[in-house]
């Protein structure tokens, strides 16, 4: 009897559904959601920092300073990240600039001297104590060592081709050994000390080698074609994801050569009980479904002037192009562009690139350097004599 009451109900509950949980409410007028991606973009951030005459470098210090070389002046310049003057300190023939983790600043630049009794302008890197008087700052620095090429590997006197050679940028290691990019025409792959055109590795400010590059070609002793920057995973603030024992002799370089089709290249340094070596990373590119563009799209530069790492884990990697007015961002795999945020439709990169000749603020005539900061890109925008500042649009709060 209780099993015919229960298919009774049952049947009753669903031949009555309407009068048991009520009417349906109709849902017409209800819109259907708009999933809209956030704008990626960078912005300019004012104001513009201006009054230079040739700014052809930047970078942040381990100290949290902003500094900036101006080659029209011959002075390094400190700024705090508000943009106020802290001090300045003149090199001569000033070029790039770093800052190891003892807070010097190396700068590239010239020596006038006489050997022999023969004058020369020759190459040099000048070491620069921050602190040598007591107070910290550029307006206390002092000069507490010099490197003058060539007689870091040679006693000869030098010659018209040292004369032409030049140190084109510094990149300080975790452990505050440095890569050197030098320039020049003297390019035998077997002359002492290396080619003109290499990175070499310091320590103490000794030359320890020339970097030497293997490839699935075998071992090149001149694999740097017209080298030009270089930008080691070392940048502040560092990430603790940059094992300094691990991967902290890899780097990023760029070249002017038109026979290198790609103009930036990742180094990354292997070690092992068999010794040591440098290997041309293997980046993604051509897949279209992660990016529109790639690090390694060939002849993606014309003139990359300077390139650099993002420090705070991001693995972000910027370059600016001399001839391109541009600024070029890619994450660590080498793919174009941010990566989305999140709730975004697709996962595949989006493009920040920009640029243009131009006076706008988000134009750019003959930029020569890039630096990264607490989430900020800085462009030393050398042909109209300013600093540019960019934040992208995920990183407002």
């Amino acid at each position: 009897m209780k099993s015919i009451y229960y298919s009774l109900l049952v049947l009753l509950l669903f031949t009555s559904c309407d009068g048991f949980f009520g009417v349906e409410t109709p849902t017409d007028f209800l819109d259907e959601p708009q999933f809209d991606d956030q704008t990626v973009a960078y912005v300019p951030i004012q104001p513009v920092w201006e009054g230079f005459v040739d700014p052809v470098d930047i970078i942040p210090g381990w100290d949290e300073l902003i500094y900036i070389a101006d080659a029209g002046t011959e002075e390094i310049i400190s700024y705090d990240q508000a943009g106020n003057e802290l001090g300045r300190f003149r090199v001569p023939g000033l070029g790039k600039i770093s800052q190891d983790r003892t807070l010097d600043i190396l700068a590239t630049g010239r020596k006038d001297t006489v050997i022999n009794g023969t004058p020369f302008s020759l190459p040099a890197i000048y070491r620069i104590d921050l602190n040598k008087t007591g107070d910290y700052g550029l307006n206390s620095a002092r000069i507490v060592n010099t490197i003058i090429h060539p007689f870091f590997f040679k006693s000869s006197t030098p010659t018209s081709n040292d004369e032409m050679a030049a140190f084109e940028a510094i990149a300080p290691m975790p452990d505050n050994k440095y890569y050197v990019v030098r320039s020049g025409v003297s390019n035998s792959p077997n002359q002492f000390g290396g080619p003109d055109n290499s990175v070499l590795l310091f320590d103490a400010d000794t030359l320890v080698t020339p970097i030497f590059v293997s490839t699935n070609l075998g071992l090149f002793r001149d694999y740097f074609k017209d080298p030009r920057s270089i930008a080691s995973v070392a940048q502040p603030p560092q990430s603790p994801a940059v094992d300094g024992r691990r991967d902290g002799g890899d780097f990023f370089f760029s070249s002017f050569s038109s026979s290198n089709a790609l103009r930036v290249q990742k180094i990354n340094f292997n070690e092992s009980d068999f010794g040591s070596s440098y290997n041309v990373a293997n980046l993604i590119v051509g897949d279209t479904s992660r990016a529109d563009g790639f690090l390694y799209e060939a002849n993606k530069f014309s003139k990359p002037a300077d390139v650099t790492v993002a420090g705070d884990g991001t693995n972000y990697i910027f370059v600016v192009d001399s001839e391109k007015d541009s600024l070029y961002q890619f994450n660590g795999l080498g793919l174009e562009g941010a990566n989305p945020p999140q709730g975004a439709r697709s996962d595949k990169n989006i493009r920040a690139s920009f640029g243009g000749r131009g006076q706008g603020l988000t134009q750019f005539n003959t930029p020569k350097a890039v630096a990264y900061l607490d989430q900020i890109v800085y462009v030393a925008d050398a042909g109209n004599n300013r600093i540019l500042r960019f934040k992208l649009t995920l990183d407002f709060e």
